[in-house]
């Protein structure tokens, strides 16, 4: 227990290493509600690991205003969200979204769980930006 203890940090630390030499970042904007558009992202995002090799990029999608749905625990896409997570793509909630949206449901809304939540989707993007992430909006 204690050996597993000790190599977890390490295996997670070693991860993140590796995408931290990615060739290519690319961060994904999903704000529309369409589900087509939501597919579309997915699309796009499975299409850069398969064309870079899951090692050589590094891609993270963040869903801001409508485009939080894709991210509600419930989607209908939640098994290639899965999918996706475990090629190591990063998926990001606005957090301004999803207390607006808790507001107007009287609840916050459920996310999925390889969903980590941000302070704002947009100044996620713009952050990304700057560390040289090239931005794409399916």
């Amino acid at each position: 227990m204690l050996l597993a203890l000790l190599a977890s940090p390490f295996i997670a630390n070693q991860a993140v290493a590796a995408k931290a030499f990615a060739d290519t970042k690319v961060v994904l904007q999903i704000s529309d509600p369409n589900p087509f558009k939501q597919t579309l992202v997915l699309n796009v995002a499975s299409n850069l690991v398969k064309a870079y090799g899951q090692d050589s990029v590094d891609v993270e999608i963040v869903a801001f205003g409508p485009g939080l749905r894709l991210l509600f625990a419930e989607n209908a896409n939640k098994g290639r969200i899965s999918s996706l997570a475990g090629a190591g793509v990063k998926f990001s909630a606005c957090a301004n979204t999803t207390r607006n949206m808790g507001k107007k449901l009287g609840h916050p809304p459920a996310l999925n769980s390889n969903a980590v939540t941000v302070d704002a989707g947009v100044v996620r993007i713009i952050d990304l930006v700057k560390k040289g992430y090239t931005l794409v909006k399916p």
